[in-house]
């Protein structure tokens, strides 16, 4: 189908503002960027309580930020990697997706502040994702989370570390997660496909602006076909958790998410993939000009609590 008329109007209405090549941006530049754009997705859900902790990273305490929906006993838990390239974003750009999450689920959504490139490359975010779902499954009781019901979700770059940290898991044995949501993932920095090459300006994330992420998250000769970069690129992909991935019908990286939805079938995970028709990337993020917004969370909650047993209201 087409492109959504109100898509098409943001569309258009940032093209008009005839925006400069992304990899001639400074960090500083793209962060600031993904700060404007964030705004878009309108006022903060309330959800009933926000608190900060801090938990055990890989080279020091991390900041998590803790989403209660509802009062009562344990909930179910969800681990949420906001996006950004690896390189921008932080908990304040993604609150209200992390507060969406919470709502829609009925779940204790835990956002994770992990360390940033360029200021620290590869793999630093990786590692501080492989420390954070491990102190939470070990700890979860601790930030009021049922230990038995725990999932991890990430965001575009974000799903990048979701990916590849269930992944690691995987291959060490597994783990407890019992869900692994995806929404507009990253899963290969190193080649191109058919929809990078169709959507690769002019639908909000191109191709010029991974170059830039890429560039300042790898340092220089690394590998960005290594799996821990470009999870879709693992050889083994059995064991995996019950995975729920969904893409846009205009995003540069539809392909990817479909490729990962069909190896994972191959290597006999359970899995399912949506393309949402008429989309761009983060529409999940751009509530207040992508009406679509409150309809993807509402298939993002139903998945959620499918899989955790949550329950809306607990």
């Amino acid at each position: 189908m087409p492109l959504e008329p109100r898509v098409k109007r943001f569309l258009d209405l940032l093209a008009a503002g005839n925006p400069p090549d992304a990899r001639a941006a400074t960090v500083e530049e793209r962060r600031n960027g993904l700060v404007g754009l964030m705004k878009l997705g309108g006022p903060p859900p309330a959800v009933l309580r926000v608190e900060d902790r801090m938990v055990p990273g890989a080279a020091g305490e991390l900041r998590v930020r803790l989403y209660t929906p509802a009062d009562g006993a344990a909930l179910a838990g969800l681990i949420y990697f906001h996006g950004g390239g690896l390189v921008s974003g932080s908990l304040e750009t993604h609150d209200i997706v992390a507060r969406s999450l919470a709502n829609c689920s009925g779940a204790r959504v835990a956002s994770v502040d992990y360390r940033l490139a360029p200021e620290h490359r590869f793999p630093a975010a990786l590692e501080d994702a492989a420390a954070v779902v491990r102190h939470i499954s070990e700890h979860a009781a601790d930030l009021g989370m049922d230990p038995t019901r725990l999932g991890i979700c990430g965001d575009s770059a974000g799903a990048t570390l979701v990916a590849a940290t269930c992944h690691a898991a995987a291959r060490a044995g597994g783990s407890s997660l019992r869900l692994q949501l995806l929404l507009c993932p990253i899963l290969d920095y190193s080649r191109s496909t058919a929809s990078k090459r169709e959507y690769s300006s002019g639908f909000l994330v191109d191709q010029a602006t991974l170059d830039h992420d890429l560039m300042h998250y790898l340092s220089a000769g690394a590998d960005a076909s290594n799996p821990r970069v470009s999870p879709l690129l693992a050889q083994d992909l059995s064991g995996m958790p019950p995975t729920r991935i969904h893409t846009a019908e205009f995003d540069p990286l539809r392909d990817e998410g479909r490729n990962y939805f069909e190896r994972l079938t191959q290597a006999g995970n359970e899995v399912s993939y949506t393309c949402h028709p008429g989309m761009i990337h983060l529409v999940y993020g751009l509530g207040a000009v992508i009406p679509y917004a409150r309809a993807a969370y509402e298939q993002f909650g139903g998945e959620i609590r499918a899989a955790l047993a949550c329950a809306l209201g607990r």
